[in-house]
């Protein structure tokens, strides 16, 4: 487990993300095995003793686990003290629902001294008990990665549906589901939104929610929400960036390096949950895979964001971005390894593939040559095939189907 390791070499471990993902269970049975000290910051009286006294509150002979450290950010610089003097690994295990350190009041607090570990919720892989070993088998095996699917596009609208929180997995209703999937997007900007800034406007940002979700896997336009919300470009940024730092969504940044002069620098969004994504539209299985449904772009997200979790724990080094250019050419996901490697990725929500979904994955492997690995059009259909050299139709369950060579 990646947490153990971590607290075997570093002072601070900080396991972030969403509310709701499993942090706290995940800690839990780290706890068990190391007789660490509990202390629960969404407990008032124990966030009112950390407010009182921040350097007394850090100081324990044991390791201890602080939950949802960013309900008192101030102990960082504490913490910071503390193992300063002290600097034995393993010391304080954090967990956080907030991007904490990135508060401009707490600027590298903790460089060094800390390693973050983020937790998402739930991978496709991590629900069927499957490999989600996708990323490492396409760079090991490029064009010859083959995987077979039995997974159907009715099957595929469920997933997304349901997304990848524990709490909504275990409910086994859309009725039930949707309760949590209200609470959810309300506590949060209520409670975790609030706390971070003081915003203006609730109203306007449960809005932004909504067109948000709309928007996943889409270019994210700041001009475009801000005149549909009435709301000033700052305040939309500012918005926005409090929505990342609680989990909500995250930015896929835009690739260039030089392949093009006419590549565009905006970022894609994408829901991190893509159930909270299709509960925000009213989005049931049903009205998901009509003509008029919105299965194609929440796809696209979700895609985006298996991809994004396999990264925290894949054995290739990568990053994920995508590609546009001012003339319409894209590749929704770029994935760059260390040495420079590219796999480069479209969606498509149709069950079958022609020569022309090929575009920009084509386009790519012209500018890059063999620093280009292989394109790849993931699609709802059953069968992995070729389409010329490093250029595969494969099935979108090989994001949780695939396994890379041990």
């Amino acid at each position: 487990m990646s947490v153990r390791a971590a607290l075997g070499d570093t002072r601070v471990v900080l396991v972030n993300g969403a509310r709701q993902c499993g942090k706290s269970t995940l800690v839990r049975l780290v706890a068990k095995s190391c007789e660490a000290e509990w202390r629960d910051l969404d407990t008032a009286y124990m966030r009112q003793a950390a407010l009182a006294d921040p350097d007394g509150f850090v100081d324990f002979p044991r390791p201890m686990i602080i939950d949802e450290i960013q309900r008192a950010p101030e102990l960082l610089l504490s913490i910071k003290a503390r193992v300063d003097i002290d600097p034995r690994p393993g010391q304080y295990l954090l967990t956080g629902s907030a991007r904490v350190l990135g508060l401009r009041s707490l600027p590298d607090t903790l460089v060094g001294r800390m390693e973050t570990i983020e937790l998402w919720p739930f991978s496709q892989g991590e629900i069927d008990g499957a490999p989600d070993r996708f990323i490492d088998a396409a760079f090991a095996y490029g064009d010859r990665l083959h995987h077979n699917s039995m997974v159907s596009r009715t099957e595929y609208a469920d997933r997304l549906i349901r997304g990848g929180f524990p709490e909504a997995i275990a409910r086994t209703t859309d009725r039930r589901r949707r309760v949590f999937f209200d609470s959810y997007v309300g506590d949060l900007i209520a409670r975790d939104v609030q706390q971070l800034s003081e915003i203006e406007r609730t109203a306007q940002m449960r809005d932004l929610v909504r067109m948000l979700a709309a928007r996943s896997g889409g270019l994210l336009s700041i001009p475009t929400l801000s005149n549909e919300l009435g709301l000033a470009a700052s305040t939309v940024k500012r918005y926005l960036a409090l929505l990342e730092e609680v989990f909500l969504v995250k930015r896929i940044p835009a690739w260039s390096r030089n392949v093009s002069n006419r590549v565009t620098t905006s970022p894609k969004l994408a829901f991190v949950d893509s159930g909270i994504a299709a509960h925000q539209l009213g989005a049931d299985t049903r009205s998901l895979l009509r003509p008029t449904g919105q299965f194609g772009p929440l796809l696209e997200g979700f895609v985006l964001m298996e991809l994004a979790r396999q990264l925290t724990w894949s054995d290739e080094d990568a990053e994920l971005f995508h590609y546009r250019t001012r003339d319409q050419v894209e590749v929704d996901a770029v994935l760059e390894n260390r040495p420079g490697e590219v796999v480069g990725i479209e969606v498509k929500a149709a069950s079958s593939v022609g020569a022309n979904d090929f575009r920009g994955l084509r386009h790519l492997a012209e500018r890059l040559g063999e620093s280009f690995r292989v394109g790849i059009v993931l699609h709802t259909g059953a069968q992995t095939l070729r389409f010329g050299p490093k250029m595969l139709a494969v099935p979108v369950s090989a994001l949780w189907g695939c396994s890379a060579p041990e």
